[in-house]
């Protein structure tokens, strides 16, 4: 396994003070109500099971981007009350993450207790990855725990550069992304098909060239197929295209064939005469779009073809939609896509960000084996990147 780290249930954490980076970058509407709590029910056994080996537990987290100061919109207010409400006990709330609040609040917290420290990111220093900052915070605490998966694709001070001063060990979270996404990558259950959307060919370069060595079947939709298309010179009219990864489209086909990985993009696509919801629509090879149309959706051809290709699969990855799933009549493809990985009775990993919020909203979350919580993350771990969250981790 490239990574196999020690975990909260490989030390002991009893009367220790424990400091735990959490995801809880959750979206609210304009009166500060959270919309969505998955990251919040997420963190709840890593935080459960400290508070249960009587741990003191202090939590921290970044919540959206304030660049470096204060702004009361971006306050982990709203999360620590929800918190509170979900672990049945106060979560105290510091009014800073290293100042007179955060000092007097982590000196007094008692085993049994969880504390949450204010938004990282209200300090430039997180994102620099400043080691002062770290230090400080270190200091808190006798043991560091990461289970924020969504940020473990960056160094930063709370998501990397604690672990120089305390020894550091992964949650419950973040092992399970690891064992699961790691366990697919590294032994999969075959056949193992990938399924890749999604607007850009350069957001995915890395991984389709990663995933060819290991699957047997890459599908490619949403809009980087049309860059596919034209290297193979088809028509595409006015649809998304990347002219300059146009020879790199044609090599990942050449690698392929090479490998005999069955690679298959749409035959026939729904094309609209602009990015509008209720654009005309109608359905054309994918080589021979006309001029003034543009591709947003997979046609019923490719639906039926890449739904019979999930079918028999052992492991299915999926990452990026098929089509424009946010207009309801570009959906189609992408909703195929959902409903037959839920039948497939394969092993199901969605790799975070859009494929994972159309999967919940279209009602199939929980019919996957596993929704990953990083959408960057996921990615740069399907491309055999070492992520700087994770490397920094105690080995077992």
């Amino acid at each position: 396994m490239k990574y196999n780290k020690k975990t909260i249930e490989d030390i002991d954490v009893s009367g220790k003070k424990v400091l735990v980076r959490c995801d809880f970058n959750v979206p609210q509407d304009d009166d500060g109500n959270i919309t969505d709590e998955g990251r919040i029910v997420g963190a709840l056994p890593t935080i459960k099971y400290l508070k249960e080996h009587n741990a003191a537990v202090i939590l921290c987290s970044h919540l959206g981007r304030p660049k470096g100061e204060f702004k009361m919109k971006y306050t982990l207010a709203p999360v620590a009350k929800r918190l509170s409400e979900l672990l049945g006990c106060e979560v105290k709330m510091a009014a800073d993450v290293i100042g007179p609040d955060a000092d007097a609040k982590t000196a007094a917290l008692k085993p049994g207790e969880v504390m949450l420290l204010e938004n990282v990111r209200f300090h430039k220093e997180e994102e620099k990855n400043d080691p002062e900052f770290a230090k400080k915070l270190a200091s808190y605490a006798d043991i560091y725990v990461n289970d924020a998966f969504g940020t473990a694709h960056r160094a930063h001070a709370t998501t990397a550069g604690v672990a120089d001063y305390l020894p550091a060990v992964c949650g419950f979270l973040i092992n399970k992304e690891l064992e699961i996404i790691g366990g697919a990558l590294e032994s999969p259950k075959r056949p193992f098909v990938a399924v890749l959307g999604g607007s850009k060919v350069s957001d995915k370069i890395g991984v389709i060239n990663n995933l060819l060595e290991k699957v047997d079947t890459l599908i490619i939709g949403g809009g980087m197929a049309y860059t596919f298309a034209k290297a193979q010179g088809g028509s595409i009219g006015k649809s998304l295209c990347e002219d300059d990864r146009l020879d790199y489209a044609r090599e990942m086909i050449e690698k392929a064939k090479a490998k005999g990985v069955k690679f298959l993009l749409p035959t026939d696509t729904v094309v609209g005469d602009e990015f509008k919801p209720d654009t005309p629509s109608a359905v054309y090879p994918t080589m021979a779009i006309p001029e003034d149309k543009m591709g947003l959706d997979i046609g019923p051809e490719t639906v039926k073809a890449y739904v019979e290709a999930v079918k028999g699969a052992g492991t299915v990855i999926w990452n990026g939609p098929m089509g424009v799933f946010e207009f309801e009549k570009f959906a189609v493809g992408t909703k195929a896509m959902a409903q037959a990985l839920a039948e497939s009775g394969a092993i199901t990993i969605i790799g975070g960000g859009d494929s994972a919020a159309a999967v919940k909203q279209l009602g199939y979350g929980d019919k996957m084996t596993h929704i990953s919580t990083g959408g960057g993350a996921s990615l740069e771990f399907m491309e055999g990147l070492d992520l700087p969250g994770v490397a920094c981790l105690e080995d077992k």
